[in-house]
């Protein structure tokens, strides 16, 4: 049994300023677009400080659907890389006619991520800004987190916190963990 934590972490909307569209968040296209959300180099730093693996998990469904390539996804993540402190950035290519077990809300790159590196999900957290991560996090067996960006959506699912900003995420983190 491993006592690893980590926190997941969404990319659009949690680590990355997404363009809202209608109420709803979008993905950025290319890195000239990437623009860090306030505090997140901080909080990123805060978090491995307090040694948790942080693993970014994000749909990118715009891959399957042909508006995005694999490379410009790829070279977001590689510039996101070089910014924040993280072990690891997971995405899920697909849509939803793709039926995989990789697109939030199933929980499959938390799973996967937590054999891969031995993580522990009942002491891990995840930071979500839309229901399909707390979603996610809730069937991976994670202690979930909900930024409200005060979408035009529901929220069918019951998040363990809600909060303003991922400075605040970070903080109830950290005590609800006891570090």
């Amino acid at each position: 049994m491993t006592d690893t934590r980590a926190v997941f972490l969404d990319r659009d909307g949690v680590l990355v300023r997404a363009p809202v569209v209608d109420g709803r968040p979008r993905s950025i296209s290319r890195v000239d677009q990437l623009e860090l959300e306030e505090g997140a180099v901080e909080a990123c730093a805060t978090l491995r400080a307090a040694r948790f693996v942080l693993v970014v998990v994000t749909n990118q469904p715009e891959i399957a659907r042909g508006t995005l390539s694999r490379d410009a996804v790829d070279e977001i993540h590689a510039r996101l890389s070089e910014l924040l402190p993280v072990d690891e950035i997971r995405v899920c290519p697909h849509d939803d006619p793709n039926d995989c077990a990789c697109r939030k809300p199933r929980p499959g790159m938390l799973l996967d991520a937590a054999r891969e590196h031995g993580l522990a999900l009942d002491r891990s957290f995840l930071v979500g800004d839309r229901w399909k991560d707390i979603e996610a996090g809730r069937r991976a067996g994670c202690t979930c987190v909900f930024l409200d960006r005060e979408y035009s959506e529901p929220m069918p699912v019951r998040p363990d916190a809600v909060v303003r900003d991922l400075g605040e995420a970070v903080a109830w983190i950290l005590t609800r963990s006891g570090r």
